[in-house]
């Protein structure tokens, strides 16, 4: 006799990657309500991808996310003109990408702000919490766009 079932599928390899692969792009307006909308979606996107609110790994990239597009709005603004953000994940890493359309102020992290200083942290947040960051020229008009990943170790999630 025999069954219509089909065999049970088994991976290839044994050492499968930590997340399926996922990947969320979207553009938004370059105002301070955008970079929040980005914020919020990319929450609500990391958890829909099976990382939950309030793990160490949620804050993590929702803030990396937040102070990209913050300086996306600031730093990167040309008026009338959106920033882009990109989610993805490879393996056990997540990517955030910021696009703007400012080519000519490049991201550097700068150096370590005053106590009396309101801003100038954004870039030394992210370079402290990803694994690694960096830019690289538009490809498809002017601008720039700014990555950063977190991997495993930053992905490790608190134990209960």
């Amino acid at each position: 006799m025999t069954s219509n079932s089909p065999l049970p599928v088994r991976p290839l390899r044994t050492n499968q990657p930590r997340f399926p692969r996922h990947h969320f792009s979207m553009r938004f307006s370059s105002t301070p309500r955008g970079a929040r909308l980005a914020r919020r979606l990319a929450g609500e996107r990391l958890d829909a991808w099976g990382v939950p609110y309030g793990s160490d790994t949620h804050d993590t990239v929702t803030l990396i996310v937040a102070e990209l597009s913050a300086n996306a709005v600031r730093h990167g603004l040309v008026p009338g003109r959106d920033f882009r953000l990109r989610l993805s994940t490879e393996g056990t890493a997540i990517r955030v990408e910021v696009t703007d359309t400012r080519g000519e102020r490049l991201p550097t992290p700068a150096e370590p702000a005053s106590d009396d200083q309101e801003d100038g942290r954004g870039l030394l947040l992210v370079a402290a919490l990803a694994n690694h960051w960096g830019w690289y020229p538009r490809a498809d008009g002017p601008g720039k766009t700014v990555w950063a990943v977190c991997s495993a170790r930053v992905l490790a999630e608190p134990s209960p």
